[in-house]
């Protein structure tokens, strides 16, 4: 006898999506409370997710990263090509990190999923990413430029068994804590990753027994069916036609050349194609993307430009297509060097905003920091002897936008993390912040001004410390639209007691800096929307007042 198809109606899958959307905050939220590292419990850097039976994501938190939507769904088939649904069983942890074997984007990014079964049969998977503060290579932080391929970038994890029916294969995990430097900090953050999954699992598993498993498969069809026909309907918002843009990153990872990214964008009714021919070749150095992750910062675009409130799931990525050369910049192979990815994301993002700028001008903005400055500090506690890695990415300028200002010192667009505050800083680490604050000046102008950069500048106390780092918007500054002016680069200077600065290059690899030096960072601000002379006198005075722009500069661009 055939089994009746269960209908759902309308409220009913508004409280399950709801309900399951819950699932995945909670869980990230005790991912966060529980993690060792600052990286997590202070910058957010994770995602919490859940995904169905095929591997399609079905709710992703609301906090996480909008660029791990591409790490999940890679893991995910990377998953399914290894183990045949039968190998699949309840208690299983599946772990991945690599970009190239393990479906992830960049190495410190460790993904794990977890399989969810209903009356003895699979119904999809927790999964959370976490970014640890270290996972190896050659040099602290896993993330410094100068790489050359992703053997030096550290430890590569393709899709293993961590766990095999509840029970922890200590073999693999050891193998993953001795490759990575400060293992007590990974170690509990692996455990906080593991206790998020449960608790996930915890949650799903209490919808079911209330709604049955077959319900909580429908309303997962259901959501990313309605999800592909809202984004798609949102796409017909975009007038039709070819839209073209470029954009350069700074450098090739290893040295100061331009790196085009070129994208065609056509738009035809309800049908997006995303052209990236023309990107320059995979390059020698750290900021190549795979394709999943480039898919994943086009549909971010997409929903930020179109309808923000779409929810992030598998039907947002299966409305637009993303084409682009194996081999090139955002579309790499093995063995590329990928730990900077995050910062091609940004420019990724930045080049489909100036494509469809003349298309949706309203929803358009300036060029933002275009980054993820990153800023690392390791060494040993001269108090205790023990290890430390301090990581962090700080945000910049946010781009005008047509009725308003550019947000100052904010994470921008796909990263979506915190800057750590000062106390974090100085409680976790023997480091001292001389400064912190707004960079004046550093937005571009216009008729609504781009968002300043950050200034922060950190020396080490009692000790010799290990930094280095790595800038985008360094040589290039974020550009402004339609008449906007652009916004100031980023910069790394070395500041010793009583001598001039020195400035850095974009990309300093490990170097000493004592307990009499201090590493200042300056992150790019954003570029302007719309001609300067059109703003208005009551912004103006704003500005005056606000002390974020000198009298020098107002003068510039506007009559007093």
């Amino acid at each position: 006898m055939k089994k009746e198809a269960i209908k759902l109606d309308p409220v009913t899958i508004e409280i399950l999506s709801n309900g399951l959307q819950s699932v995945v905050d909670e869980a990230f939220i005790a991912l966060m409370k529980s993690a060792y590292s600052t990286n997590i419990k202070e910058r957010h850097d994770h995602s919490c997710a859940i995904v169905d039976r095929t591997g399609r994501l079905v709710a992703q938190a609301a906090n996480s990263i909008p660029v791990h939507i591409a790490s999940v769904l890679g893991q995910m088939q990377a998953i399914f090509k290894k183990f045949p649904l039968d190998e699949i069983t309840e208690g299983d942890i599946f772990a991945a990190n690599d970009p190239h074997e393990g479906g992830g984007t960049h190495l410190p990014d460790v993904s794990l999923a977890m399989p969810v079964f209903a009356d003895g049969q699979l119904l999809g998977f927790v999964c959370n990413i976490a970014h640890h503060a270290d996972i190896g290579g050659m040099s602290p932080g896993s993330m410094a430029g100068g790489m050359k391929d992703i053997y030096q970038e550290g430890l590569r994890i393709p899709v293993v068994k961590l766990f095999r029916k509840g029970k922890l294969d200590q073999d693999i995990f050891d193998i993953l804590l001795l490759n990575v430097r400060v293992r007590e900090e990974r170690r509990g953050d692996y455990n906080a990753q593991f206790s998020a999954l449960h608790l996930a699992a915890r949650r799903l598993f209490e919808m079911i027994n209330k709604y049955s498993g077959d319900v909580i498969r429908n309303v997962f069809n259901e959501i990313i069916d309605r999800t592909y026909e809202r984004m798609l309907s949102a796409i017909t918002l975009i007038p039709d036609g070819v839209y073209r843009f470029e954009d350069v990153m700074d450098d090739d990872g290893r040295e100061a050349v331009n790196v085009p990214i070129n994208l065609t964008a056509t738009i035809k009714g309800k049908s997006a194609l995303f052209d990236f021919a023309g990107t320059s070749p995979q390059t020698p150095g750290n900021i190549n993307i795979p394709l999943h992750g480039t898919k994943a910062a086009v549909c971010y675009v997409l929903k930020a430009m179109l309808d923000p409130e779409i929810p992030n799931n598998q039907g947002v990525l299966d409305a637009v297509e993303v084409v682009a050369p194996m081999g090139t910049m955002v579309s790499c192979i093995a063995p590329a060097s990928v730990a900077a990815r995050a910062h091609t994301s940004q420019r990724i993002i930045d080049v489909v905003i100036g494509a469809l700028s003349s298309a949706l001008p309203e929803a358009a903005v300036g060029a933002a920091n275009g980054a993820n400055t990153m800023a690392v500090f390791a060494g040993n506690d001269p108090e205790t002897g023990e290890p430390y890695v301090y990581l962090e990415t700080l945000g910049g300028g946010f781009g005008g936008r047509n009725d308003r200002d550019g947000k100052d010192g904010v994470q921008v667009h796909i990263t979506n993390t915190s800057n750590l505050p000062i106390e974090a800083i100085e409680m976790e680490y023997p480091l001292r912040v001389d400064r912190y604050g707004f960079i004046p000046d550093s937005g571009g102008a216009g008729k609504y001004r781009g968002g300043l950069g950050l200034q922060r500048v950190v020396r080490p106390i009692g000790h010799t410390c290990i930094f280095n780092g790595v800038g985008e918007r360094f040589r290039n500054s974020p550009w402004g639209i339609f008449d906007g002016c652009s916004g100031q680069s980023g910069s790394f200077w070395l500041e010793e007691d009583q001598c001039l600065p020195i400035q850095l290059s974009h990309k300093p690899p490990d170097m000493p800096l004592k307990p009499n030096q201090a590493l200042v960072v300056n992150t790019p601000g954003a570029g302007g929307y719309g001609d300067p002379k059109k703003r208005s006198k009551e912004l103006i005075k704003s500005d005056k007042v606000s002390g974020k722009f000198s009298d020098k500069f107002l003068r510039k661009f506007y009559k007093n």
